[in-house]
């Protein structure tokens, strides 16, 4: 049995460079609205649009909320019309497999676990899918460092 899907892992900078290089639209995956701003499932994607990409918010709580950094929501990630080049998950780790079909559906270019996201059963099945899988990683501080390596680009 062939272990290439190992190779979607993305476990050193390099890696997680070549994720941020193609990086435009973000779906973020348990966005927290404005009434949470002082929590990374708000600030964090907040981070990503003040810097120029996409965010498209995919709230699981909240359900009464329309709006999230003045974008529409949408209650799955297959709802979301176009490509998606990231889907960034704010969810625990137990709560990770519920949303794998949804995911896989929307056949994502990378899944970024936050940090203190990890669940390998998952990442492997996301990554035999083809899709790159970072784990127990911030995007925003990721974003930064990779940013300010790439100031023409990032």
């Amino acid at each position: 049995m062939s272990e290439s899907w190992k190779g979607q892992l993305v476990e050193d900078e390099d890696g997680i460079d070549r994720v941020l290089e193609g990086m435009h639209r973000v779906a973020v995956l348990g966005i927290r609205s404005e009434k949470a701003a002082n929590r990374p499932a708000h600030y964090v994607p907040a981070y990503l649009q003040s810097a120029g990409l996409e965010v498209i918010p995919v709230p699981v709580y909240e359900p009464e909320v329309t709006q999230i950094l003045g974008q529409p929501v949408y209650r799955r990630v297959v709802d979301i019309p176009g490509e998606v080049d990231v889907v960034d998950v704010f969810r625990r780790p137990e709560d990770i497999p519920a949303h794998l079909d949804d995911i896989l559906a929307k056949r994502p270019k990378a899944v970024w676990f936050q940090s203190g996201i990890r669940h390998d059963p998952s990442a492997e099945r996301l990554a035999r899918e083809g899709i790159w899988v970072v784990q127990d990683r911030c995007l925003m501080v990721e974003h930064r460092r990779w940013a300010w390596s790439h100031p023409a680009t990032g």
